[in-house]
């Protein structure tokens, strides 16, 4: 999914580009991009470092969401199928 398109289907308001929402989708297509890549290059060690420092980003993420907003942590975690 394009980067525009992903803002879009995540954003709260017209000109949101950097709520939670957001990150964490972004995140997301970025995970499961690298987590492709890793799987035919094992050996890229720096990549898989960064893969690991994004998991965790998107985790704190979430858990903000889960804490301040439950019904908005439910779509996000439901549109990205993601387990929560």
């Amino acid at each position: 999914m394009e980067k525009g398109n992903m803002i879009e289907g995540f954003r709260l308001h017209e000109r949101d580009t950097g709520s939670a929402d957001v990150q964490v989708a972004l995140l997301t297509e970025r995970i499961n991009h690298l987590t492709q890549h890793l799987q035919s290059n094992n050996k890229d060690h720096s990549s898989r470092r960064g893969l690991l420092m994004m998991v965790s980003q998107r985790r704190r993420l979430l858990d903000y969401l889960h804490t301040t907003d439950l019904t908005r942590y439910q779509t996000v975690t439901k549109k990205l199928k993601l387990r929560h």
